[in-house]
């Protein structure tokens, strides 16, 4: 029985190996009947449409090998030709994320991010309270720009030093106290048991890194500039590597580095002076992955999110002038000032407490000694960067200058600068990223007439003698831009392409109809609580795509305006915040081993209802008259009544 029972676990074990191998075979052959028996365009659509969805959320395959499942599917069935499903791989939006991203490079390469997280975080001061709002703030507006994965990538080393030095005073704090024999505000039994569990602990941990055999470290040290160590602060080595499975923004599948599990035990057992420290380190680390989510929302460019639906919605309407950077800034601006507020409130409910008067008050005499000391490791920290360089200087213009124009090419209320041209629609938001980005390959990063060479965190960048060598080069493009983005962004655009031409949408919308006895903001309403479900285990990007096409039919089934549906999806679909494979911001600021997942999820719960609650609160009031949502639009009645013939 034995032999039987060990041999069967054998082959559950191979299988399970194999599960994704399974997968890929699999759902092809079984799915196959379906545009056998019916061989029409809309079954075989719909073949290749769950084909496609399965890869995706199942992730067998990586999920820009999985976006090209329509590129040689579709010609195989006869839903579109091959020339105009590698149409559909490359539009409007690919060009606006290259210009984004060579903005991107250069304010990496120069560390103006740096130097505006530190500054915004020097400004908000080392309350509890307030430390955490500063960097929700930094990480909102660099989140505006940057991938949500890169800009928590870019804060969390920074607030990670911050959060090292808090708990370093702490630990010199109890043992003067315990020298001293007198601790404010804690009577002498209450502090004596603190200091002999924290003795404890402190045993424990250097006996498991006795038996790992690793060198002792001591808990104040804070070694910068080593190699695998981002942006060059002082974190602790890491053991294990996994990779992020999803994307939730313009980067690529990164590397995370994950600490080995006995040492994210022995840190969240022994590290931490207090409990009270405890919950600072997790309201901190939490708030910067809730925050580079809320900055993701605000402009187009956010997240690939965002991307995917302005194209999807551009070719599936191409009559509604009404999205662009302008009018998506106006109603997600006050979307994510909401959320910033709200979130901050809850994260500091749950962690801190109440009391707002201690945690959050900019008085000088009231600082502690720990607060002080942790003022002064940002201020040392920004003293690094030296004074602003001529390369940050023309970064941040170049900065100024792409939102200028982006909100001033067709503003609504008045003409913009693209009037000025005799030809109207042939100028975009990508014509001026792909400008601005194109011209960062030949502006010289010395200042003119200037011998000194500008400081940089590549050191080979930094030794160029070349007096010419541009802002950045093709090899800083080219390590963030997101090539595979792109392919499963092109996947998209694909899929809604055959389903439209196939029929697909229109039948799909025509079994919805029995939802017509629904209000809009019903059906709105139950949009945003399934895709807010669907994204806590499978990819934003991913969900997104599966869905538009089936709202943007529901919408035009119900004659309902579809942005009135679409956009508080796109939105919702940025809320997977509950586990650390939600995306890849919770996972970076997990593999710190501050937080539990049991935390990530009571937390993220509280962001998710937030949310979707403040969304609903947007499309059902200023977003009304913003869109015109009251009405059903004259693009979707052609687009409804061409999709009938």
């Amino acid at each position: 029985m034995r032999l039987e029972a060990a041999a069967r676990m054998d082959v559950f074990r191979k299988l399970w190996r194999a599960r994704k191998l399974i997968v890929v075979v699999f759902i092809p052959l079984s799915l196959l009947p379906l545009p056998l028996v019916h061989p029409t365009s809309e079954a075989c659509c719909a073949y290749v449409l769950m084909v496609t969805a399965v890869y995706w959320v199942s992730e067998a395959v990586p999920l820009g090998a999985a976006a090209l499942v329509p590129a040689f599917l579709y010609p195989l069935f006869g839903v579109l030709k091959s020339s105009e499903v590698a149409a559909e791989y490359c539009k409007d939006t690919t060009l606006l994320l290259m210009g984004v991203i060579c903005l991107a490079a250069s304010i990496e390469k120069w560390n103006l991010h740096k130097r505006i997280a530190l500054r915004m975080v020097m400004i908000a001061g080392a309350k509890p309270g307030m430390l955490v709002l500063g960097f929700m703030c930094c990480t909102v507006f660099l989140s505006m720009w940057l991938s949500n994965t890169s800009t928590t990538a870019m804060v969390m080393p920074i607030a990670e030093a911050v959060l090292q030095q808090l708990i370093c005073t702490g630990l010199a704090d109890s043992h003067d106290y315990s020298e001293s024999g007198d601790a404010p505000e804690e009577d002498s039994a209450a502090v004596s048991t603190k200091e002999e569990n924290l003795d404890k602990n402190q045993l424990e941990l250097l006996y498991q890194n006795e038996q790992n055999e690793r060198p002792k470290q001591d808990l104040c040290s804070f070694t910068e500039g080593q190699a695998g160590e981002p942006n060059g602060f002082g974190l602790q080595p890491v053991l294990n590597k996994t990779f992020v499975r999803q994307s939730n923004g313009h980067l690529p599948q990164v590397a995370v580095e994950i600490p080995n599990v006995k040492r994210v035990r022995a840190r969240r057992d022994s590290q931490y002076p207090t409990k009270r420290d405890h919950m600072i380190c997790k309201c901190l680390s939490l708030s910067i992955t809730y925050a580079a989510t809320i900055g993701g929302l605000i402009t187009i460019t956010g997240t690939s999110t965002n991307l995917i639906f302005a194209e999807q919605f551009n070719t599936r309407y191409p009559e509604a002038k009404v999205i662009n950077f302008g009018t998506w800034f106006i109603f997600s601006f006050p979307i994510a000032i909401i959320m910033l507020v709200l979130t901050w409130l809850w994260l500091h409910f749950l962690f801190l407490g109440c009391n707002f008067r201690e945690t959050c008050s900019l008085s000088k005499k009231r600082k502690t000694r720990r607060e002080m000391m942790s003022e002064q490791r940002i201020q040392e920290e920004y003293a690094k960067l030296g004074p602003i360089s001529y390369p940050e200087v023309v970064t941040g213009i170049f900065f100024i200058l792409m939102t200028l124009l982006w909100f001033t090419r067709e503003p609504g209320f008045v003409p913009g600068w693209t009037s000025l041209f005799e030809k109207k629609g042939y100028r975009t938001d990508a014509t001026v990223s792909v400008l601005l980005g194109f011209l960062l390959f030949l502006i010289p990063a010395r200042r003119p007439f200037s011998s000194s060479s500008p400081s940089c965190s590549n050191s080979e960048d930094s030794s160029d003698p070349d007096p010419l060598a541009p802002m950045i080069t093709w090899k800083d493009f080219q390590r963030l831009m997101p090539w595979e983005i792109v392919i499963l962004v092109g996947g998209g655009y694909a899929l809604a392409a055959g389903c439209k031409v196939s029929g697909l949408s229109v039948w799909i919308g025509r079994q919805l109809e029995p939802m017509s006895g629904l209000p809009p903001w019903a059906v709105t309403l139950l949009a945003c609580l399934l895709v807010s479900a669907v994204t806590e285990f499978a990819s934003n990007p991913a969900t997104l795509t599966v869905f538009l096409p089936i709202l943007s039919a529901l919408s035009e089934t119900l004659l309902i305006n579809p942005l009135h549906t679409l956009i508080p999806s796109t939105m919702c679909v940025s809320f997977g915040v509950m586990l650390p494979v939600g995306n890849p911001p919770n996972a970076i600021v997990f593999s710190y081993g501050h937080v539990k997942i049991s935390d990530m999820v009571k937390a993220g719960f509280g962001v998710n209802l937030i949310g979707v609650a403040v969304v609903m609160l947007a499309i059902t009031t200023w977003g009304v008259p913003l869109f015109n949502l009251t009405e059903f639009p004259a693009w979707a009645v052609a687009r409804n009544v061409t999709g009938g013939l």
